[in-house]
């Protein structure tokens, strides 16, 4: 027995690269990516890291070796600093976040800002670490900091926000994420591993990693080879997303925010990283130990540590997939954030041992980096669902609520640096060398990180977004986007075929049942004999075979746990609910779209009036309110500009300005301006209009949801039609 485990064990590299290598430039069945874009996507994150790492390296923190130790700036400065440059950021990340979800942009909606943002973060990174603040005071030191922080912060979450929104939709299939996401992180985590050993070495052997010549003579080399491999890579990367083919309207960034503020999921994921700020208070014991303790002696094998520490992240990224398949996404990061307190409470009583210390440092980031895998997932299956339940796909403009988190940093930022200055940390980083100082910071930190941990965890009690919900939600935007496009005559082969298929199986298990996969035969037929080449070819195919028919059942069962939200769309203009929907909604349509609607305050108080005892009851009032309070917007809107003046504006128009070329400083402003007044135009009519809109939107559903007869007739065309093409090549 134990025998046949071990074979199974030394088979699964094989396996792997077999698969790889038959799927390496076509993806499988259900699957979306390519080995190859994987493998693509992979390296184009060691440019990524690259890129990035001086800029990584210049933070605004007391533990930071460049600002803190090497420039010489104290850590309460430091923190004023960080939440001085968070205000100031604060304008730009609406702006960031509202063009990510409106460019107009060639390249897709991520792709872009990538290959635009990499070389300035080179450049201003360069710059700074050759700036010469030796000779500076310690005020021009801490201006030019502040000032080069705040503009590189532009341009870095541009870049590294549009690689972490980019690794969410290069598939709509979550396992398949997963996957993407851990086979990528593989091979992207060898850029730390080389400069987590490389750089600490080198340094400890030459300058220090609190010596500013440090960051100008080794950082710059890795960060011009990341933006060469950037500009090589990132153009063989598709972004893959779920959505008509009908050009997409602007979103505005109220009405985003709006809505974004009515989803759930997004407060639960957002509030454990504010309430949980004080986890990360551990991260500098290592470094420090390295550098500080024994009187430095032992500051040159960092980078062992590092490299041993880092290499734990491999193993969990590797494992990822297949503990988000076998524990599902939420219980996963429940078990990491309860194994993580437990490595801290270790800590705490061992942490004067620097075996000790890398020993627990390696659990810990074998745990942590699940979260690498875990937490974009959680993140893209919220978006998803937010795109199920409003109807608008938005990604950036999540990114503005998440500033209260900002603000709450003002204030919790300072947590630590008071702790730091509290047990004796000032300006001069040698205090360090004292071991009772170190020690006792050391103690108060790992507490502090306990703390965290906990608080970190408790939101994610009230989770349910589950992997059944998801597949649902997926597969009903299939659906929908399947109807729309047949609306709007632009309906093409794949994805007819995928959204009938997704009906047709709903249809025919809709009151099917579970039924557990019977491994008998798959036991049997691991146990046939394989001494000879013709036994080994008949046992590989039972075994197929057997592993065949239970992947075909587990998906079966995966379907039937989704299959009540799919029903629930192919039935919602059946019930109640929706049928008061389209009765309102034909009312609305029937007064135009810009109407100065009456009553509304009655409406309004009727609506509220209305009964709430059942689910359905809720959701008539639900609608009822929002409707009500839709048309109470567009009424306010229509008594300040009056409706003569609201009319709907020619988007050619804004595209003539967009391309319109300016030959002086007085035509550029013109331009500006009449750009800035069309869409202000633009913006008031899409308010007005948003009751009407959301109407006419309803009814055309409804309408394409009654052509299901007609679609099912084009599906079995095209799959007569490749029927045909298959049987013409055998």
């Amino acid at each position: 027995m134990s025998k046949s485990k071990t074979a199974g064990k030394k088979n699964a590299p094989s396996e792997f690269f077999a698969t790889a290598k038959k799927y390496w430039n076509n993806p499988a069945k259900g699957n979306y990516v390519s080995y190859k874009e994987i493998v693509t996507l992979g390296v184009a994150g060691i440019g990524v890291k690259w890129t990035t790492l001086l800029a990584n390296a210049i933070g605004l923190s007391a533990g930071n070796f460049l600002i803190g130790a090497s420039i010489g700036l104290k850590p309460l400065d430091l923190q004023i600093m960080l939440i001085v440059a968070n205000i100031v950021a604060i304008p730009f990340s609406f702006l960031r976040s509202w063009y990510f979800d409106n460019h107009k942009l060639k390249g897709g909606k991520f792709l872009p800002f990538l290959r635009r943002t990499s070389f300035p973060i080179v450049a201003i990174t360069t710059f700074f670490v050759w700036l010469p603040f030796e000779s500076w005071s310690y005020t021009v030191k801490a201006t030019v900091v502040e000032i080069v922080f705040i503009v590189l912060q532009f341009f870095l979450y541009f870049y590294s926000e549009s690689f972490n929104f980019l690794q969410q939709i290069t598939t709509p299939n979550a396992q398949e994420r997963a996957k993407v996401m851990s086979i990528s992180q593989i091979i992207y985590s060898l850029a730390p591993t080389i400069t987590n050993f490389l750089i600490p070495t080198i340094a400890g052997l030459t300058f220090g990693l609190n010596n500013i010549k440090t960051y100008r003579l080794i950082y710059p080399i890795f960060t011009f080879v990341g933006l060469i491999i950037n500009t090589i890579f990132f153009r063989k990367i598709k972004e893959r997303l779920i959505l008509p083919k009908k050009k997409l309207e602007s979103i505005r960034l109220t009405d985003a925010l709006r809505e974004v503020a009515k989803n759930k999921y997004f407060w639960i994921i957002n509030c454990a990283t504010w309430i949980g700020f004080l986890e990360g208070a551990y991260f500098v014991i290592l470094n420090w130990s390295f550098v500080y303790a024994n009187n430095g002696a032992k500051a040159a094998q960092l980078g062992i540590a590092n490299t041993f520490i880092g290499n734990a992240s491999l193993w969990s990224m590797a494992l990822a997939p297949l503990a988000i398949k076998k524990l599902g996404k939420r219980n996963l990061l429940i078990a990491c954030n309860s194994v993580n307190i437990v490595l801290f409470t270790i800590l705490l009583f061992t942490y004067k041992n620097l075996l000790m210390v890398c020993i627990l440092l390696f659990l810990n980031a074998f745990v942590n980096t699940f979260s690498n895998i875990y937490l974009p997932n959680i993140n893209a299956d919220m978006k998803d669902y937010h795109q199920w339940k409003t109807g608008v796909r938005i990604d950036g403009l999540f990114t503005p609520l998440t500033l209260i988190g900002t603000v709450l940093g003002f204030f919790t930022g300072l947590v630590v640096p008071a702790i730091y200055q509290k047990m004796g940390l000032l300006d001069n980083y040698n205090v360090l060398y004292d071991d009772t100082l170190r020690n006792n910071l050391f103690r108060v930190l790992i507490v502090c990180s306990i703390i965290g941990a906990i608080l970190n965890l408790i939101p994610y009690f009230f989770y349910d977004l589950t992997e059944e919900k998801h597949r649902g939600y997926i597969n009903v935007l299939k659906i929908r986007t399947m109807f729309e496009d047949y609306g709007n005559n632009e309906l093409d082969d794949k994805e007819l075929v995928e959204g009938m298929k997704i009906i047709n199986s709903a249809k025919e298990l809709q009151y099917a049942e579970k039924v557990k996969a019977d491994k008998t035969a798959l036991k049997k037929a691991k146990a046939m004999p394989k001494k000879t080449d013709e036994e080994k070819a008949v046992r590989s195919k039972a075994i197929k075979e057997e592993n065949a028919k239970i992947r075909a059942i587990n998906e079966k069962n995966e379907f039937i746990e989704s299959l009540p939200i799919v029903i629930d769309e192919l039935n919602k203009f059946s019930t109640l609910r929706y049928q008061k929907q389209l009765e309102k909604a034909k009312e609305t349509v029937a007064l135009g779209p810009v109407c100065a609607y009456q009553n509304l305050k009655e409406e309004l108080k009727a609506a509220k009036a209305l009964p709430k005892n059942t689910k359905e009851e809720k959701e008539i009032r639900s609608d009822a309110i929002e409707l009500a309070r839709s048309k109470k917007a567009s009424a306010k809107l229509i008594k300040k500009y009056s409706k003569e003046n609201i009319v709907p504006i020619d988007d050619s128009l804004i595209e003539e300005l967009q391309n319109r070329e300016s030959h002086s400083l007085v035509d550029n402003i013109k331009v500006k301006s009449e750009y800035k007044a069309l869409l202000k135009a633009q913006s008031i009519y899409s308010r007005v209009t948003k009751p009407y809109n959301n109407a006419n939107t309803l009814i055309i559903q409804a309408d394409n949801y009654t052509h299901l007869d007609e679609i099912e007739k084009l599906y079995k065309e095209v799959i007569e039609q490749q029927n045909k093409a298959v049987l013409q090549n055998v």
